[in-house]
């Protein structure tokens, strides 16, 4: 029997924009929609993001001018949606990325979100009021984070983060740290853990902390891809293996 033929027009194209020192997203993504080649694909577009801090050098990283000519290369792809897979609007602010998403959709044309928007919508989806936060980043990065889902009416329960800076040094985050810091946060209720940083390896371990500790786990990096999937008309739940949020419906 032969193969029915691939349709490149009925193709979707997700548009990445990624931190330049991130190794993490970009295997994690492509493997999330690995075997879909035929329905969706996954792009990437780089800018410059080393340092994570609130020093005014960290914080010029998240200048708009680099988010949009990294999305013009993006729009030259002619991809369906493109995604900031970044966490920086939770200390930044969400009216940052909301802001952002807005510019790069009249630049382009095409629709945009970030990926703590992509949190905040799956939040809203999912029923979640109360929820536990794990990050590798410094105390006062996670206040902020902290605050910023206090403005939208999420409770953060425990927060639990490991005091660091350098973006590449948080793809060497171990699973036992990253199980750990769940393990500490789980000893009281709440409606999810809200792991942030798309640099961090946590997305493999879904699964496996969701079974460990009994609490729906919402990634930075797996919910860039839920939100995306959704925004160019593609089911969620065609992902398999990465966890409770691309089984709900």
């Amino acid at each position: 029997m032969l193969k029915t033929m691939f349709d490149p027009t009925e193709q979707k194209k997700i548009g990445m924009l990624t931190p330049s020192s991130n190794t993490a997203l970009e295997p994690i993504c492509s493997r999330m929609v690995s075997g879909l080649e035929n329905q969706v694909t996954m792009h990437y577009s780089r800018l410059e993001v080393t340092k994570i801090s609130l020093e005014t050098d960290s914080l010029s990283q998240f200048d708009l001018d680099p988010f949009l000519r990294a999305a013009e290369y993006l729009a030259n792809a002619d991809v369906d949606a493109i995604a900031w897979n970044g966490t920086s609007g939770g200390w930044v602010g969400f009216e940052f990325d909301r802001m952002l998403c807005e510019k790069i959709t009249k630049e382009t044309g095409i629709p945009a979100t970030t990926s703590m928007l992509a949190m905040l919508d799956a939040f809203a989806e999912n029923g979640v009021k109360t929820l536990h936060t794990v990050t590798p980043y410094i105390p006062e990065i996670d206040e902020l984070i902290i605050k910023q889902y206090a403005k939208c009416g999420y409770e953060v329960i425990h927060s639990r983060g490991l005091n660091q800076t350098v973006n590449r040094s948080f793809s060497l985050v171990t699973p036992e740290q990253i199980k750990q810091m769940c393990k500490e946060v789980s000893v009281d209720p709440a409606d999810g853990t809200s792991i942030i940083c798309t640099n961090l390896r946590s997305t493999w371990q879904i699964e496996q902390l969701e079974k460990d500790y009994g609490i729906t786990v919402y990634d930075s990096t797996a919910v860039t891809v839920w939100k995306t999937l959704k925004m160019v008309g593609i089911d969620p739940s065609i992902i398999k293996g990465w966890g409770r949020l691309f089984q709900a419906k």
